[in-house]
């Protein structure tokens, strides 16, 4: 053997080994694409599924919060139309307070109030009823005027029992009852 056949064998031995280390090279260089691939598409579905939660988790927020402000409107606009009809029910029982059934009204209470506590009582109104009440109760009228819608305040002489049959009060006694009617 001669030197130049040692020269080419060595030459393709480190040919031979240089491809051998090129392509473990491009093997292990494509294992390194493929897994930062791999690592790429897995950060960007993760990335993607948690962007996709957050604008879920954002839109059921805004969703809850249009449908609470919805709910706090309408209540509102119930709270305002039931309002409206107490005062308009207000309105009506002080306009009954100038007609003619009224005087009769106030003698009913009156015998109710005798009934509940005797004749010695006190028979409290406003003082646009004093005529009346002083025809209705008689002696037991207290011509002090009263605060009141309409209606009268009876009380026993003593002040230890009261009965109030002011239309305020029993407005406020049976206003639920006049929510639900309006409602």
């Amino acid at each position: 053997m001669g030197l130049e056949t040692l020269v080419a064998e060595i030459r393709a031995r480190g040919e031979a080994e240089l491809r051998a280390v090129e392509e473990a090279r491009d093997a292990e260089a494509a294992k390194i694409s493929a897994d930062r691939d791999q690592k790429i598409r897995r950060i960007r579905a993760e990335a993607q599924r948690a962007g996709e939660t957050e604008v879920a988790r954002e839109r059921a927020q805004r969703i809850a919060a249009a449908k609470l402000k919805s709910r706090k409107l309408l209540y509102e606009a119930r709270e305002a139309r039931l309002q409206g009809g107490v005062a308009a029910t207000r309105t009506l029982l002080s306009d009954y307070t100038r007609s003619d059934a009224y005087p009769a009204l106030l003698k009913r209470m009156v015998d109710a109030a005798t009934d509940a506590f005797g004749k010695q009582l006190r028979i409290r109104g406003r003082t646009e009823d004093a005529a009346k009440l002083q025809k209705a109760a008689g002696k037991a009228f207290d011509p002090t005027p009263i605060p009141i819608l309409g209606g009268l305040v009876a009380e026993t002489v003593d002040g230890t029992r009261r009965l109030n049959l002011s239309f305020d009060e029993l407005l406020r006694l049976r206003e639920d009852r006049v929510r639900e009617l309006l409602a």
